[in-house]
């Protein structure tokens, strides 16, 4: 079947519906980012012998409890996700963090609050997976860098009304100290129960009903956006057929099959999501879990003070994605995700050798986070949008929730145990010194990997950036943007076969009895290519029909062009006997074909 769902949900304006999807969906942060807080918080007064009397490393371990649950659950509702669908993972993954976080205030040991804490994780696990590819299945491309990484920046709003909560809540003039903490577990069920009601008016991604066989339905939600959008005022112009993808319905995705996709078709790609992840998630989880016990410890802060401290720092955080966000549409993915992790990881390194040193006090320290978090906040959020953005659409639930597992086993369930190690008692600042160098060294790393494996996905089409496994045919994409697939397509008795990826075009063509192949770098800037005997079941088979042309006037020599039309304006030919390319100065994108007879 032939669908104009993705053309036309990618040529909406900004309107009022966006809004509602942005608020009812990107919540998850805010109470993943309030229940961190509060569990970090609470840490301090939680080795009271009037509480639960917990150990230090106990603190820590309820940092990798939550984080291990949210493992579990993105592997576990990630492929759900993608199997049944977006919205019904909404309030279900909700429901369950509903349940677990409130039951975390009636905790009476350590081992039922570790319960707790696990599920709490698991539900918000699931929210990333279902909510990060709704968002982005719902967006328009020309907004989806900035509102994704904004929204995955609210977790700090999260994180300030935590703080804040903290200074009242465990404040033992206002509430006994064994009192105050069991509150704080009780907020984010709370605002939850107003959120399950908001997100029944989001629909189902229509980009997902379309590749599942509900293309009416698809079409109907479609239809029902843009009415909305007409009675707004805005006119809305009709999307040419030519626009169209053609899917067939597919069923859920084997994980034999998601392993050829990401490691055969996208080996570069799953490098680069991998290595995002982990470094954001090592940096973020060692610092934000144990940054009460660095004020506590070494400037001796009071545990009720500590949200006092913290309220900037997250209001940095807060403001990175905001206000970098629109540069990740603009200046470009991987320029920015560069800056942002490499600066933050520059200016960590600085702070450490400010510590070791002895030169800072809780207000500089606190200073220093602020505009480390700046950035990095911006560089993790670029993370969680990469790898969302990167992968076809039948897959994009569970590559984001194996992503996020990876980088929190790696990255997250450790740092928060080792760190607290580190911190130990407070008399030694040493091995807490060493540990901020090496998360320094692990991002400034993350950020060189993006620059030279990074996708310049910004304004482009999701099914541009990553052929849906269920496409039959596709429409032309459109300039500047890198593919990573292996496609087919039957035109005129042959099979036109593209392989793009790395950032490179790669093609095959049998032209006189020999095959042509050969490397154009995305930019432009070099090509080389190789002649060998064409083998057996090749011919010499290019015609117009094709859209690659024969050039009469060269003996040898194959005319490749994105159109049909070489006088359209978008063409390459490759010279078999020089062994070098052109490209014509007006060609703004070009498809490199091989044609294997069928």
């Amino acid at each position: 079947m032939r669908s104009l769902v993705p053309a036309r949900m990618d040529r909406l304006p900004w309107t009022r519906f966006h809004w509602l999807v942005i608020i009812g969906l990107g919540v998850s942060w805010i109470l993943d980012g309030l229940e961190i807080q509060i569990a970090s918080t609470v840490g301090t007064v939680l080795q009271d012998k009037h509480t639960l009397h917990l150990t230090t490393g106990d603190v820590g371990t309820l940092g990798s409890v939550y984080l291990f649950g949210e493992v579990v659950g993105a592997l576990l509702f990630g492929r759900i996700t993608d199997m049944i669908g977006r919205k019904k993972m909404f309030v279900a993954c909700l429901g369950l963090y509903l349940v677990a976080s409130g039951a975390g205030g009636f905790s009476f040991n350590l081992w039922f609050l570790l319960a707790c804490r696990f599920l709490a994780g698991m539900g918000i696990g699931g929210e990333y997976t279902a909510i990060n590819s709704a968002i982005d299945e719902l967006i328009p491309s020309h907004y989806r860098g900035r509102v994704d990484i904004a929204v995955n920046g609210t977790y700090w709003a999260g994180a300030m009304i935590g703080a804040l909560s903290s200074i009242y809540l465990l404040d033992p003039h206002v509430f006994p100290i064994n009192v105050g903490w069991r509150i704080g577990f009780f907020i984010g069920p709370i605002a939850g129960l107003f959120i399950i009601y908001l997100r029944r008016t989001i629909p189902e991604s229509p980009r997902w009903l379309m590749t599942h066989g509900r293309e009416e339905e698809a079409e109907r939600i479609v239809d029902e956006i843009e009415e909305r959008v007409r009675s707004e005022g805005v006119h809305l112009e009709p999307v040419p057929d030519s626009k169209a993808l053609e899917v067939k319905a597919t069923g859920s995705v084997s994980y034999i099959q998601i392993a050829k996709t990401m490691l055969g078709h996208y080996p570069s790609r799953s490098f680069l999501g991998f290595s995002m992840m982990v470094t954001q998630a090592f940096l973020y989880n060692a610092i934000f879990f144990t940054y009460a016990l660095v004020l506590q410890h070494f400037y001796n802060i009071k545990s009720d003070r500590i949200g006092i401290y913290f309220f900037p720092f997250a209001a940095g955080n807060l403001l990175g994605p905001f206000l970098l966000g629109p540069l990740f549409d603009t200046v470009g993915r991987r320029k920015m995700i560069l800056s942002t992790y490499g600066g933050s990881g520059i200016l960590l390194a600085i702070s450490a050798m400010l510590f070791s040193a002895g030169a800072l006090n809780a207000v500089t320290q606190t200073a220093f986070w602020c505009v480390i978090f700046f950035f990095a906040s911006a560089g993790a959020s670029s993370a969680y949008l990469t790898v969302s953005e990167i992968f076809p659409l039948e897959l994009r639930g569970q590559a984001i929730s194996f992503f996020f597992a990876f980088s929190q086993l790696a990255g997250g369930v450790a740092a928060p145990r080792i760190f607290a190690g580190l911190i130990g008692n407070g008399t030694s600042r040493g091995p807490l010194t060493l540990g901020y160098f090496i998360g320094a060294g692990i991002m400034i790393a993350g950020g060189v990997i993006a620059w030279f494996f990074g996708v310049n996905a910004e304004r482009q089409s999701l099914e541009d950036i990553a052929t849906p496994l269920s496409a039959v045919s596709r429409p032309s994409a459109g300039p500047a943007s890198d593919y990573a697939s292996a496609q087919s397509h039957d035109v005129s008795g042959y099979s036109v076969h593209t392989n793009e990826a790395g950032g490179e075009h790669r093609a095959t063509a049998c032209v006189n009895g020999s095959c042509l192949t050969g490397t154009k770098i995305v930019d432009g800037s070099r090509s080389r290519s190789h002649v060998y005997p064409c083998p057996a079941g090749h011919s010499d088979a290019i015609g117009p029909a094709s859209g690659v042309h024969r050039d009469p006037a060269r003996r040898g020599a194959c005319y490749s062009s994105g159109q049909s039309d070489p006088a359209a304006g978008e063409s390459r030919f490759v010279d078999v006997n020089a062994g070098r390319g052109q490209r014509s100065p007006e060609a703004a994108r070009v498809y490199r074909h091989c044609l294997v007879q069928a």
